[in-house]
């Protein structure tokens, strides 16, 4: 049996999700999880480093990547502690970090995620695995999503076809085929688009349940502007982020028009909703299941619109299947790291697109 700490931040940037993972040789478990909310004006920078790129100093740069490493390692001592969890019975720690910008169809393809593994490293003295997206965009992947590999090992079943879709601020889908072929690709907006109209209209991070957009009527004309943009056509592998689908994308349909604002909230849910519906059409038949985890999960008119959508597929949380939608994706770096340190690939090339597997991830030794 060896443990592992998973550390994670995702588009949405409401904080960091830390979960500690079990890992034997012929299973894997949740022992733990814990959240640490983002400090609102680091919270701003990161938002402001994603959004407004082109005015982002190095300086500035360089100091938020040592103060997101300070948060995430706090993030992972205040998991140790509550669990009762030593450190020294970590064998390591896998760290997403932040994703600032994420460029894998730039003709100097790139992807950005910032929080210091080194101050981690140095703040436990447990080693880190980092860095996990890179050599998949080197070997000419997309570099995202890297869930769905974590998705087939703990929601695979033979002789089913099932779905996770991932709904973070960025929605993903892992397709999970009977035959045990995987594809997978992020499938647009997710929360980011809902959580920022609820902030700028409501003073709200998010909208509580999907309640204010079940007050709404979808605004078809505005939606068909949205789902116009070409990302939604592009077939898989695919993968997008929040400095595609800023807020400045979104408001550009709105500038002109005399829109409710409920109406805007419930045509963004609409929008999340149908991006995701729409891209499972690659898989050539229904799931079985969709297994939703990430915020969206806990969005309950979102929930019951992806049921309606998709008919006798079965709409679940990965509870239903053992793990917290919330702690998915923190579970999934931890297995990660796992799968580093024991030398095994980490990507899927059928997903990210890559020339092959490739190990995923760098070591920053603790001791």
């Amino acid at each position: 049996m060896t443990l592992y700490v998973g550390l994670m931040s995702g588009t949405s940037m409401d904080g960091i999700d830390a979960v500690l993972l079990e890992i034997t040789d012929s299973n894997m478990r949740v022992r733990a999880a814990s959240a640490r909310a983002w400090a609102p004006q680091l919270q701003r920078q990161l938002r402001r480093a994603a959004e407004d790129a082109a005015h982002f100093g190095l300086v500035e740069f360089g100091q938020l990547d040592t103060l997101v490493g300070r948060e995430f390692a706090l993030a992972a001592e205040e998991l140790l502690r509550a669990s009762g969890t030593a450190a020294s019975a970590i064998r390591a720690i896998g760290s997403h970090g932040q994703t600032v910008l994420h460029r894998p169809r730039d003709a100097a393809a790139f992807t950005l995620q910032i929080g210091d593994p080194n101050v981690i490293a140095e703040h436990l003295r447990i080693d880190v695995v980092a860095d996990f997206r890179r050599r998949d965009v080197a070997a000419g992947g997309e570099g995202a999503p890297l869930m769905p590999a974590f998705h087939l090992a703990a929601f695979g079943s033979a002789g089913h076809y099932n779905v996770v879709a991932n709904i973070g601020g960025i929605a993903n889908v892992s397709l999970l085929r009977a035959d045990g072929s995987v594809i997978g690709f992020d499938t647009g907006p997710g929360n980011c688009l809902l959580d920022a109209w609820s902030r700028m209209r409501r003073g709200k991070p998010f909208d509580d349940g999907g309640a204010w957009a079940a007050t709404g009527t979808v605004q078809v004309g505005l939606l068909d502007t949205w789902l116009a943009d070409p990302y939604f056509a592009l077939p898989p592998p695919k993968s997008t982020g929040r400095d595609a689908f800023s807020d400045e994308w979104f408001e550009r349909a709105l500038r002109g028009a005399s829109v409710p604002d409920a109406d805007v909230q419930a045509t963004l849910l609409e929008l999340t909703a149908r991006s995701i519906t729409q891209g499972l059409a690659s898989g050539g038949s229904s799931p079985q299941q969709l297994l939703v985890c990430g915020g969206g999960a806990s969005n309950a008119t979102l929930m019951a619109r992806l049921q309606q959508l998709l008919g006798h597929t079965r709409v679940v949380s990965t509870a239903a299947r053992g793990i917290d939608p919330q702690h998915v994706e923190g579970a999934g770096f931890a297995w990660l790291a796992h799968r580093f340190l024991t030398g095994a690939p980490g990507n899927l090339p059928s997903v990210t697109g890559a020339r092959g597997p490739v190990p995923l991830g760098a070591l920053y030794r603790g001791i």
